[in-house]
């Protein structure tokens, strides 16, 4: 029995070190799970500009919405917002690059590549936009949901689509706008890339 115990160990330790090997030579993985659009079952997008990539710039704002924090929550309200986006406002999707859910998670909204419709005519061509869902005006997203914009701000760096020197800009900063809300603001304020 322990002849059979060392073979399986053996086989074990072999495949981790394939494994290793093989995430050594593989592009930089995301630093966090990113719900991808066909996830939250998104309407196709008919924008179709592309952003110049790295980008210097990352707006931060809030949807003003409901809030969210659980999965099937969020994935309701991300749907929310882009059917209010495109059928009301008459966007081509959902303004934001990404938004981040109560749940801890990063939903998909127009990605790393494409431009997006969340700050102006001015900042959209030079930044990513990320939107927390919900209003912040005066209240704190929870620990988790800051947690997942700062991965996926270490995963744009990673994969070369926002540059090392990135500024943060809270949505006030560039529009006349109350967004992100105060409370949100204020944290983002202490982020040392903020600018």
């Amino acid at each position: 029995m322990s002849r059979r115990r060392a073979l399986l160990a053996g086989a074990l330790l072999a495949l981790l070190a394939l494994g290793g090997a093989a995430q050594k030579t593989e592009a930089p993985a995301c630093c966090g799970p990113i719900v991808p659009r066909s996830e939250w079952r998104a309407q196709e997008s008919n924008c179709d500009q592309r952003l110049s990539l790295p980008v210097l710039y990352v707006v931060v704002s809030h949807t003003a919405g409901s809030t969210c924090d659980s999965p099937a929550s969020c994935l309701q309200q991300v749907r929310n917002v882009q059917h209010y986006h495109t059928q009301t406002l008459q966007w081509c999707d959902v303004a934001y690059n990404f938004l981040i859910g109560e749940d801890g998670l990063v939903y998909e909204g127009r990605g790393w590549h494409t431009k997006g419709n969340h700050a102006g005519t001015n900042w959209n061509a030079m930044s990513i936009g990320i939107s927390f869902m919900g209003n912040y005006m005066e209240r704190v997203p929870p620990p988790r949901a800051l947690r997942a914009a700062k991965n996926l701000l270490a995963c744009g760096v990673a994969q070369g689509v926002l540059r090392p020197d990135y500024q943060v800009k809270g949505h006030r900063d560039v529009q006349k706008t109350l967004s992100p809300g105060d409370q949100l603001y204020r944290i983002i304020q202490q982020w040392p890339q903020y600018e």
